[in-house]
């Protein structure tokens, strides 16, 4: 790699800082299994002046994603689940759905599956008050939200019931959707697995991967290092604290009752590159197998029809298709990117973003906690930076 080219990371990062765009990021570029760079900038928590660091907890958001998809798959492994098993045979409120259409409620032609959900083809809203469906969505939240602030909070399992009984916005595997499946997801690994969510967590992934600080809540002893969420105050024209509840999760600060599979774990880049490097690796870290080889093959593919992917229609992810909780890159030129057919990772809610390229053994880390972001312009110029430097 062309390590002065690499500079150009910090400086950009750094630039993006004194914009007052971010309030501080942690950076990491893994070149064949190597950690070719790292570097931390900015504040944690700018009002007390906290350092980001190597050991600064953030919270992933979407990216727990990957996570739970990579859960689900050792439980497929083992056979304890059929991707083509519908999740009715796990969660009665999943059983006798309805679909949404301009007719009014029909019922469901096929049930929603294991592989739906993994594919975000299920037709599971989340919040968005553009569909009835996303509508009814955002009502059940915000019942869990008064819930849990009342002191009442609801379970996992309960919790994914109750969002069976909403509408699908679509036939199930008709379309690509964005929302709550691997929050359903999680559900059906406790049910199977016989364990929380966070149980079987730990005892498959963070404990053998040594992700010690990858949770679904930050213990009193490590949170004078976890990160502060930002979001950009448009009268005040700076970053301010967000301090409201974003999808049903709790302040991270105690166990929560409701596990969220699809946004709500936290962890720190040191772990999440051991979970990056055994996607890398074939499902292999430090001579530990958690997925066997062709699974992680598997993993790492598109996974929409033709008619599905036409509906994955997000602007920042041209050229690239969708499977198993991730994106997957399919065309480089409508992704105008410098990268790799394959590649491969997924983003977050508040600017956490990862890809593992297998052709090059490349991984990328980006950690920043502020809303509303994902894979923004300035992830892609990033990409194009570290992509740059490949000799």
């Amino acid at each position: 790699m062309n390590k002065s080219k690499l500079e150009l990371l910090g400086s950009a990062v750094k630039d993006e800082i004194n914009k007052g765009n971010i309030a501080g990021a942690s950076l990491c570029i893994i070149k064949d299994k190597e950690e070719v760079y790292r570097e931390e900038f900015g504040y944690a928590n700018k009002e007390t002046k906290l350092p980001i660091k190597e050991d600064t907890i953030f919270r992933l958001f979407s990216m727990s994603k990957p996570i739970t998809s990579v859960a689900a798959m050792i439980l497929f492994e083992r056979g304890e689940i059929d991707l083509n098993y519908p999740v009715s045979m796990y969660l009665d409120g999943f059983k006798n759905q309805k679909v949404m259409t301009t007719e009014g409620l029909v019922n469901i032609k096929k049930e929603v599956t294991i592989k739906d959900l993994l594919n975000m083809t299920s037709g599971i809203p989340y919040p968005d008050e553009n569909s009835v469906s996303g509508i009814q969505m955002g009502k059940l939240y915000k019942d869990i939200k008064q819930k849990l602030e009342s002191g009442y909070p609801t379970a996992t399992i309960d919790y994914c019931n109750q969002i069976g009984q909403i509408p699908l916005a679509f036939q199930p595997g008709e379309a690509w959707l964005y929302g709550a499946s691997a929050d359903v997801l999680g559900a059906v690994i406790e049910i199977v697995s016989k364990k929380k969510l966070s149980q079987f967590l730990k005892d498959e992934i963070f404990r053998t991967l040594g992700m010690v600080d990858t949770d679904f809540y930050v213990p009193t002893e490590k949170q004078d290092r976890f990160a502060q969420i930002y979001e950009y105050n448009v009268e005040q024209r700076n970053l301010i604290p967000f301090l409201n509840n974003h999808l049903g999760l709790n302040n991270y600060l105690t166990p929560p009752t409701f596990e969220s599979g699809g946004a709500g774990l936290v962890t720190t880049i040191n772990d999440y590159s051991k979970f990056a490097l055994m996607l890398l690796n074939g499902g292999i870290y430090e001579g530990t197998h958690i997925l066997g080889r062709k699974t992680v093959d598997f993993l790492s593919q598109n996974q929409l029809d033709e008619a599905q992917q036409a509906s994955f229609n997000w602007d920042s992810l041209k050229g690239y298709g969708y499977g198993n909780l991730m994106r997957v890159m399919i065309s480089k030129s409508e992704a105008s990117t410098n990268g790799s057919l394959g590649e491969f990772g997924w983003d977050g809610w508040t600017g956490n973003y990862f890809f593992v390229d297998p052709e090059e053994k490349l991984i990328m880390l980006y950690m920043i906690q502020k809303t509303d972001m994902g894979t923004t312009d300035f992830i892609r110029k990033l990409r194009a930076i570290v992509y740059s430097t490949l000799d």
